[in-house]
């Protein structure tokens, strides 16, 4: 009874190598529980084409080394629709493998595992063997023969029965399939080596390749070799060479001269022998006439190589071995056609032709056979990623990925297996050509500036002042002339005026040729902790600077105190009446002209001291500080920002995304170390003086008092920290030239003076929890 139930048990199991009763009515129905015998001797394959053709020695050894060296890898599966997409954008044009969806298939599918049992296993197939010669000894008996044995050993007791411990390559050779008959046509297998070996169908994993031969015989269930398609090239590959050897070692001399008149006897025949190899042979007789007192004719003994057509017989065997096994003869040394590009472009095509069909078809016979039993939802793939003749592939994906405006940064790192980046939370976001604007309606912010009317008055200078204008164009042009841009503008007589240059200080310092010093003050910029337009600045003397030059929701850059003219200043009064109108009884959609006019502020200083941020379709800083009013504006009345939050302190407090709700939060549980970073730092300035310790700017020798004294840090100062130290993580060191005097390395006095090494996970951690 045991017995039978385990045959019904074996036919349910989908791992097992047993096939659906009907089908086996219909192909197996008169096998019986027998030996099925293949009419192939795969011996012979062997021994007249491994081991005695080069040829076929040279195309097998060239696909099994470059298959070793392809990786695998173990992934559990996530989503099982994905997976199938990804073979299915796989299994057809190897040369797609890089294909971008296929890539982002693949990651949303699987999830790499590390030091599983499985990786132990495949690493180590057996005590005897690694993974490089095991994966080499599979792939040369399938090409061979057309059948791959795998033989897998478990233990029958204990936590790990039926997990195979040890797998082993079976010489396929020497392998037979015996029949239960109709209830289980693959009963077990048999190794004729040294004795008959039996083990059961489910210890051994049969990989065979496709064999049409269907005589009821049940022959079928063997693969059917390449070389029994190709035996007639590899026979004739034989021949070719043993003929000619044979030819070789057989030469005589190529014929006979003797008279016509048969008067030569054999001492007239050796002394004219004699004569002719002294008078007529060697490179100074090369061309030379020869004139006999006799007419002599010449009997020819054989052909020589070139009338056998050895060599072109023995090329075109050499290319019909090598369109069986699909590579390139050209990878055979095939000179005629070796060129550069030639061998760069068969190269791939082994792979992609021979190597990688190959371990695909293992691949999926070890995830039936192998990956179940170590645990559900396993899958082993190869990495071809890894392959330097596909880095050309790799490079296309970079285009077409810097192209792919659709996919957000992270499904792009995961497409070319960088892996996700989680700590910046922009890699999730989807980034959009400046030039793409959507069809019909759209509630994007509207970055279409208000007009600023220029004054049609006739240009001409103010009377009794230099570079005084009547006109904001003439002012332009004299700003360009002076080495600069731009206009500002001053009241006389009750009129509107413009002067070159965007700031009056601007202008000055270019009267006075210090433009340049001017400009590098503007590079220090300034900084205000909670985001007031206040007049506190900070320069820099150092290389290091201590704060972003990016406009972000916990970072103000203002330079110079820019000045709202008179005609902007009515276009966003205008716009907060324009919106209050509709929106303003609600106290948290309320607008007010300070908020546009700080909002409008920040702007125009990101466009200055960020121009790379700035879109092509933005002209000038006031184009893009009004679309940021604007960006604020359509936040005000949604509750939601298009992208990236910013300017969020100056909505009302009552206003969902406002940041005034947190302002008063601090932190003052810092590192210990990271106070004594900070009075290290002063202490060094004050033993050494500035002008030795040159480190830091004016910000950082302000931040290392705060954390000297201990005093409790904004939530937007512990952000701006956390930013600083992630962006100089390369300073947290000291330069090996300044290790005898650390406090001349200015990297690392400005590192530590924000807390160095000893604040960065406090920080961090702060920062991402807030």
């Amino acid at each position: 009874m045991a017995s039978i139930l385990d045959k019904f048990k074996n036919l349910v199991n989908k791992n097992s190598q047993q096939t659906n009763l009907a089908f086996n009515r219909a192909i197996y129905n008169f096998l019986g529980e027998t030996l099925i015998t293949s009419e192939d001797n795969d011996d012979s394959y062997i021994n007249k084409g491994y081991r005695f053709n080069s040829t076929v020695y040279a195309i097998v050894n060239l696909i099994t080394k470059a298959a070793s060296t392809v990786p695998f890898q173990v992934y559990e599966v996530q989503n099982a629709n994905e997976l199938k997409r990804y073979k299915a954008l796989t299994s057809g044009d190897f040369a797609n493998l890089t294909n971008p969806r296929a890539q982002i298939s693949l990651k949303n599918a699987l999830v790499e595992l590390q030091d599983t049992e499985l990786h132990e296993l495949l690493e180590r197939p057996n005590p005897a063997q690694s993974y490089s010669s095991f994966m080499q000894e599979i792939i040369a008996f399938g090409k061979l023969t057309g059948n791959r044995y795998i033989y897998g050993i478990a233990p029958e007791n204990g936590v790990n029965a039926g997990k195979f411990g040890e797998l082993y390559v079976l010489p396929s050779q020497t392998v037979e399939i015996h029949s239960g008959g109709l209830m289980k046509p693959v009963d077990y297998y048999t190794m004729e080596y040294n004795g008959t070996y039996r083990m059961t169908a489910e210890d051994v994993c049969h990989i065979k390749d496709y064999n049409p031969l269907a005589d009821g015989t049940g022959a079928n269930m063997y693969g059917m070799s390449p070389l029994k398609a190709g035996l007639r090239s590899m026979d004739a590959n034989n021949e070719a060479l043993t003929t000619g050897v044979k030819y070789l070692q057989n030469q005589t001399a190529r014929g006979v001269l003797m008279s016509e008149e048969g008067d030569l006897n054999e001492m007239q025949a050796r002394q004219l022998k004699e004569k002719f190899r002294k008078q007529y042979q060697g490179s100074n007789n090369a061309g030379d006439v020869i004139i006999t007192p006799k007419k002599l004719s010449w009997v020819n003994f054989g052909l020589n190589a070139a009338d056998l057509s050895l060599i072109e017989q023995y090329n075109t065997t050499i290319k019909d071995l090598c369109n069986v096994y699909n590579i390139p003869a050209v990878l055979l040394n095939n000179v005629e056609s070796a060129t550069y590009n030639n061998v760069k472009e068969a190269r791939k095509m082994l792979y992609t032709n021979a190597v990688i069909p190959e371990l695909y078809k293992i691949r999926d016979e070890l995830n039936r056979w192998l990956a179940p039993k170590f645990g559900d939802n396993l899958f082993i793939d190869f990495d071809t990623s890894v392959i330097p003749e596909l880095q050309e592939e790799t490079e296309k994906i970079v285009e077409q990925m810097s192209k792919s405006w659709w996919l957000t940064p992270n499904e792009k790192r995961m497409a070319m297996s960088y892996g996700k980046d989680e700590e910046n939370t922009e890699m999730n976001d989807y980034y959009v050509p400046a030039n793409l604007l959507p069809i019909g309606n759209s509630d994007m912010p509207d970055m279409t500036p208000d007009p600023v009317k220029e004054d049609t008055t006739e240009k001409r200078l103010v009377a009794g002042m230099n570079d005084v204008f009547t006109t904001i164009a003439e002012a332009r042009a004299r700003a360009n002339e002076m080495g600069g841009e731009g206009y500002h503008e001053h009241i006389f007589d009750g009129f509107t005026v413009y002067m070159p240059f965007e700031t009056h200080e601007e202008y000055e310092a270019a009267k006075d040729n210090k433009l340049d010093e001017y400009y590098g003050e503007m590079d220090a910029d300034a900084f205000n902790y909670d985001f007031e337009l206040d007049s506190q600045y900070y320069e820099t003397d150092s290389e290091y600077d201590d704060d972003e030059n990016t406009d972000s929701e916990n970072l103000e850059v203002i330079t110079k105190a820019p000045q709202i003219s008179a005609t902007m200043e009515r276009a966003l009064k205008n716009k907060v009446e324009d919106h209050n109108e509709k929106y303003g009884d609600d106290p948290a959609k309320r607008a007010t002209y300070s908020m546009l006019a700080r909002s409008f502020v920040r702007g125009v200083g990101a466009y200055r001291t960020n121009p790379s941020s700035v879109r092509p379709n933005v002209s000038n800083e006031q184009q893009w500080a009004l679309g940021r009013v604007n960006g604020l504006l359509y936040a005000l009345r949604t509750g939601k920002f298009k992208r990236k939050p910013y300017d969020t302190d100056l909505l009302p407090e009552a206003h969902n995304l406002s940041s005034k709700k947190n302002k008063a939060e601090t932190f003052d549980d810092y590192p210990q170390g990271a106070t004594n970073n900070a009075k290290r730092m002063l202490e060094w300035r004050e033993k050494y003086g500035r002008s030795v310790v040159q480190g830091g700017t004016s910000v950082g020798w302000q931040r290392a008092n705060q954390l000297a004294k201990r005093e409790a840090l904004s939530l937007s100062t512990v952000k701006r920290v956390n930013s600083f130290l992630a962006r100089h993580k390369e300073n947290a060191k000291i330069d090996p030239q300044y290790k005898d005097e650390p406090w001349r390395d200015k990297g690392y006095v400005a590192y530590n003076l924000w807390g160095g090494a000893a604040m960065v996970s406090w920080a961090k951690r702060i920062s991402e929890n807030a």
